[in-house]
């Protein structure tokens, strides 16, 4: 079982005394209701909190799709194919002998267009009990610095109905020259084009009854 608190369980230094805690859990994600977001917030205390002071920013996305839990998670979890629902990723690889456990990377090249080229990322946190995954960006050409990201999938059923809501939370340094809030709403269209386009994969197959 992984840790409980990825964030935690990593050799991170110890935070700047000028730095905060995130409160995502605070602050109602749009797409989300009240009831639903009540439900999540143990989960994005434990999983989505950080430690951000001046020049880094953080943000929660969720995003709400018609498809069993088990569907969507077959599809978040694949470290080594983040293209299956990631837009502007032109290709992913790993190396030989890949193995998908916590610390494995993958070395992905970016389409052009955007202020990055390649990107080495490193797996945080693998939980298929919990549904939960995180990754940390530790090198490439890109603007990105100190970039982690985790994913939560959750998995609803009311009156017969089956739906999954899944949240993505991140920590960035803003790059030189950009303002936090800049680089805030840069990285939020990337994540919410990337649920967008996840929502509409696994709908597809959940449709097709092709999930695991």
């Amino acid at each position: 079982m992984a840790d409980p608190n990825p964030e935690a369980s990593s050799s991170m230094p110890e935070p700047p005394p000028d730095s905060e805690r995130t409160t995502h859990h605070l602050t109602i994600p749009p797409g989300l209701t009240h009831d639903a977001f009540s439900e999540l917030i143990p989960s994005i205390t434990q999983f989505h909190t950080y430690s951000v002071g001046p020049g880094k920013c953080s943000s929660l996305l969720a995003q709400r799709i018609n498809a069993p839990h088990n569907v969507v998670w077959s599809v978040v979890r694949l470290f080594d194919k983040p293209q299956t629902y990631k837009h502007f990723i032109k290709s992913c690889a790993v190396k030989e002998g890949f193995e998908m456990v916590v610390g494995c990377t993958r070395d992905v090249n970016v389409i052009s267009g955007l202020p990055a080229a390649t990107s080495t990322e490193r797996l945080d946190i693998l939980d298929d009990d919990r549904e939960v995954t995180g990754f940390s960006i530790i090198g490439g050409e890109h603007r990105l610095r100190n970039y982690r990201s985790v994913t939560t999938v959750h998995g609803f059923e009311r009156d017969g109905r089956i739906w999954t809501v899944v949240l993505e939370s991140y920590v960035v340094d803003a790059p030189e020259g950009n303002t936090e809030e800049d680089t805030r709403l840069f990285a939020d269209t990337v994540v919410k084009l990337n649920l967008q386009k996840l929502a509409s994969v696994t709908e597809g197959l959940a449709r097709d009854g092709d999930g695991n």
